[in-house]
């Protein structure tokens, strides 16, 4: 994954530096599928980069070098720059080029100058999983690759001519559908991806389908790496486990509410109430407590939403957790996930409104700012 120090280790180079990204074009849903689980779905996409759209991040210089290649003839040398003397239609790949890399962090898949970084597995995964998939389908687009590489030299081309001709429209391919260097956070990149043509799935056991489709079950069994069965036995792990890492966080959060944040609120709903209770014996009546009613108002509707929404959760977990077919019961637990962000919305707001000393938890601010 470095330019070599001649022509010959160049082609070498860039062979695999192609190579790797036809193998995450074409597998991208799946490669995104590797990484996916209930904990990191709270970061790809969401509060964190990389998005959960899998694209590779090459910087200026790849880009240049990958797009010069399309327009030289196949039999052009590619040189490191500054090693070798100029010509007319050099490919030349600068002798340093670190620093025209690595300047995404929001690209899951990115170069950085003598090797690509798969920056998307979650921080308490094993990275086997990505690894074996990643290496099991470049092994499968390097046997492609050989395979239309013995095609053009039985043709009577030489070594480059045959190996840049196989090269080019793979480089033509890669170059305006995987390959993007901007934000991958915007709105704009989703919609974009989507025209391109890359999975944009935000659903995790939708994502671990990928492992399924032909073209995955292809890919294993052609490489020795999982038989179908396997496939199968390892989805029924990875749904199993996804229903009940949500779960155990659907029954934290209920009984957190009930427990914590409404009584909370209640306390301090009760203090307002004392307060303009006497209030109004002292003056005769309420007017003066306006600022003290509209929080008591507040806190009454958002406490009454808290209890409704965890009783919504427990409801559903409980029907959830019923359903027999793991791949089913892991697509309602993934509904009860979304259910959570709904009961957060309410709690968010009491949070703002409740006295710090009645409130029972870290907030927010405190989280970020307070050290």
């Amino acid at each position: 994954m470095a330019p070599g120090k001649d022509a010959l280790g160049n082609l070498q180079f860039i062979t695999f530096f192609v190579n790797v990204l036809a193998a995450v074009q074409k597998h991208n849903g799946l490669l995104k599928a590797t990484i996916a689980s209930a904990t990191n779905a709270h970061r790809l996409g969401a509060h964190e980069a990389p998005p959960a759209i899998v694209s590779a991040f090459l910087g200026r210089t790849m880009t240049s070098v990958l797009r010069k290649l399309l327009e030289v003839p196949s039999d052009t040398p590619i040189e490191i720059a500054g090693k070798k003397g100029s010509r007319m239609g050099l490919v030349e790949i600068p002798e340093i080029f670190l620093d025209n890399t690595d300047r995404n962090r929001t690209s899951p898949f990115a170069f950085t100058g003598n090797r690509f970084e798969f920056r998307a597995v979650g921080s308490c995964a094993n990275c086997a999983g990505a690894m074996t998939t990643l290496n099991a389908a470049v092994a499968e687009q390097l046997l492609d690759f050989k395979t239309a590489v013995d095609v053009e030299l039985a043709a009577g081309k030489t070594l480059q001519v045959a190996v840049m001709d196989t090269l080019k429209p793979i480089i033509a391919s890669i170059i305006d559908t995987v390959c993007f260097d901007g934000n991958g956070y915007t709105d704009e990149w989703k919609a974009e991806a989507a025209r391109r043509g890359l999975d944009t799935e935000t659903n995790v056991p939708t994502m671990y389908c990928e492992f399924l489709k032909p073209s995955a079950v292809e890919m294993f069994t052609r490489t020795g790496v999982y038989t179908r069965k396997e496939l199968e036995a390892r989805n029924e792990v990875k749904w199993e486990t996804y229903a009940k890492k949500v779960q155990i966080e659907a029954r934290v959060m209920v009984r957190m509410s009930i427990n914590h944040i409404i009584p909370a609120a209640v306390a301090y709903k009760a203090s307002l109430l004392k307060e303009v209770s006497l209030y109004e014996k002292v003056y005769g009546d309420t007017e003066g407590c306006a600022s003290e009613l509209a929080i008591l108002d507040d806190i009454t509707r958002y406490v009454e939403e808290v209890r409704q929404r965890a009783r919504q959760v427990e409801d559903a977990r409980v029907e959830a957790d019923a359903i027999e077919d793991a791949y089913a019961r892991a697509e309602a637990f993934s509904d009860i996930a979304n259910m959570l962000f709904a009961l957060r919305k309410p709690i968010d707001a009491l949070e703002e409104v409740v006295d710090d000393k009645l409130w029972p938890l870290p907030k927010y601010r405190e989280l970020l700012f307070i050290s």
